[in-house]
């Protein structure tokens, strides 16, 4: 996933940007509220963690500000504050969890797994496109170069899944916790043979790949 970070604490940043990158994630790291606002409204983030204590702009006035501007990506909120009231007080400016200082990296990234699972909004494109492939979410339909090719219900996942996040690499773990519902690495070949059959459909009956495999990292859709 693409997550944005806005932490003014350079030693609880690095911590969570560190973490994130070794598990795969493309981390942007901010240190101010004014400068995180710019960045999470000009950016594509699957993911926003935000402080709520935040130098300049407070954290709960960026979240306010985006919700305000149509900004619907997934917000976590971080707080040293863990009263009923102030939770209270951050989901009802948009964030969509809250999570109190100090706390365990492990929980950290399983609210942020789970909130880059969840379904897309309601007003988001039901057709989603990649160079001459398309997929239509309301048919299930997918045709590439006018031809219409059947995919298996695990395929079209799967597919969706990349195309959802053309051009990023999804990683082994992300792909088995979003397809597969899988949070722990049951030492299966699964992805592996799926992205192999995949390719047999999408990409070998036609004249270029778009499936890419990034070496010791994972995979991509490639919009090039």
């Amino acid at each position: 996933m693409k997550i944005l970070v806005i932490e003014d604490d350079e030693t609880t940043g690095s911590y969570i940007s560190d973490g994130l990158k070794q598990e795969g994630h493309s981390v942007d790291l901010i240190g101010t509220g004014n400068a995180g606002l710019v960045q999470a409204t000009v950016g594509q983030y699957d993911v926003i963690v935000v402080d709520r204590m935040l130098p300049g702009l407070d954290g709960l006035s960026v979240v306010k500000t985006l919700r305000g501007a149509g900004q619907k990506a997934p917000v976590l909120m971080l707080t040293a504050l863990g009263g009923v009231e102030d939770r209270i007080e951050g989901l009802n400016a948009g964030a969509d969890d809250y999570l109190v200082k100090p706390f365990a990296f492990g929980e950290l990234s399983a609210r942020i797994n789970a909130l880059g699972r969840r379904p897309p909004a309601s007003d988001e494109p039901t057709v989603l496109k990649v160079r001459d492939l398309e997929m239509n979410l309301l048919t299930r339909k997918v045709t590439r170069a006018g031809q219409e090719i059947d995919l298996l219900p695990r395929e079209f996942a799967l597919l969706e899944h990349l195309m959802r996040r053309k051009g990023r690499v999804q990683t082994r773990t992300m792909l088995l916790e979003s397809v597969w519902d899988i949070h722990f690495d049951p030492q299966t070949n699964v992805v592996e043979t799926h992205v192999s059959r995949l390719r047999a459909k999408v990409d070998r009956p036609f004249d270029h790949e778009l499936i890419k495999t990034v070496r010791g990292s994972g995979y991509r859709i490639d919009v090039e």
